[in-house]
């Protein structure tokens, strides 16, 4: 999505180009490099993130939605994953009643040091900031905004499936993210509270009682040509040393010029419940173009652009490996 927290004392109180990056890894730190764990496969990831746009746009209460579930859910379980699906009507900004599961997969389920990685699976109904205002009330295919993110994912769990790892992995599928209340509708004066429903209802109810986990690392909009992941505010505030730790650990993998050290927006995300209300400390990893007159997520985001087509292969391998390096370094 997201909705930006302006300004972020707020929460206190309670490039845009579509050019490939081809960069392996950035040069001016090659000394500093110190890879750890299996070489993460982008290509495996692409190739997860199309299956998931193979069955349409994955909106709420769809066929589409519900299909693509099911392979989610035993992909994770394809990969020896133990998976639980959490289900809820949970009650969107226009009152429609949205038929959201959550896909929890648990590697090693029987460890209690547990590190939380997630992201949102379903897609955005509407184009809402489409160029073209022909297209504002079309779906958006999700490619970058919801299937990236779960690709990656995929991908880590195949990876855990043939190297052990000494502690406990949890993946969240957070379902219901994307229906916050589009542009085009009129405010109800509370549209930061209309997103990320999924993961409102997971934090306040979590799949297992008394779960915890060290730390969570959400993953949105994590393949898009021309993606820097600046260190987000929100992220900052609650879970810095996470923070710290991430981007130290793509500079050791080789992908630093991904990950630069300045900071980015404040945003309502997927993580701010699971730290607000989980009491985990969980950040953002998401894309910043601050340059882009479209979006500061980038020329793609709630477009009818966001597509195959606009993914870079390259982007999901920076994030990916960084992943891999913060779990096994």
């Amino acid at each position: 999505m997201k909705h930006i927290f302006i300004p972020l004392f707020a929460l206190l109180l309670s490039t845009c180009g579509n050019s490939k990056v081809n960069v392996s890894g950035d040069s001016n730190t090659a000394d500093n490099v110190k890879p750890a764990g299996p070489t993460f496969s982008a290509d495996s990831a692409y190739l997860y993130l199309c299956q998931q746009c193979a069955f349409g746009p994955r909106t709420m209460n769809s066929p589409a939605h519900d299909r693509c579930a099911n392979w989610i859910a035993n992909m994770f379980q394809r990969f020896g994953m133990k998976v639980n699906l959490q289900r809820a009507d949970l009650r969107g900004y226009d009152g429609t009643i949205l038929k959201s599961t959550n896909i929890i997969a648990a590697y090693r389920p029987e460890l209690t040091d547990r590190v939380l990685i997630c992201a949102h699976w379903d897609s955005r109904p509407w184009a809402d900031n489409d160029p073209n205002p022909a297209n504002h009330h079309k779906p958006v295919m999700a490619a970058n905004d919801g299937a990236s993110g779960v690709a990656v994912m995929l991908e880590i769990a195949r990876l855990l499936a043939t190297d052990s790892l000494n502690k406990g992995v949890d993946f969240i599928c957070f379902d219901a993210e994307d229906w916050g209340t589009p542009q085009w509708a009129e405010s109800n004066g509370n549209d930061g509270d209309t997103w990320a429903l999924g993961a409102q209802y997971w934090s306040a109810n979590p799949h297992r009682q008394g779960y915890t986990a060290r730390f969570g690392i959400l993953l949105d909009m994590v393949g898009g040509q021309g993606a820097q992941f600046y260190q987000e505010q929100v992220s900052k505030h609650f879970a810095d040393d996470v923070v710290r730790k991430v981007w130290a650990a793509a500079r050791k993998a080789g992908y630093g010029s991904y990950f630069p050290n300045d900071e980015g927006n404040a945003i309502t995300d997927d993580h701010l419940p699971v730290n607000q209300k989980a009491g985990i400390p969980c950040i953002d990893i998401i894309p910043y173009y601050p340059d882009c007159e479209q979006s500061s997520f980038g020329p793609t985001w709630h477009t009818v652009n966001d597509d195959t087509s606009h993914i870079d292969k390259n982007t999901l391998q920076a994030v990916g490996q960084t992943l891999i390096q913060v779990l096994f370094e």
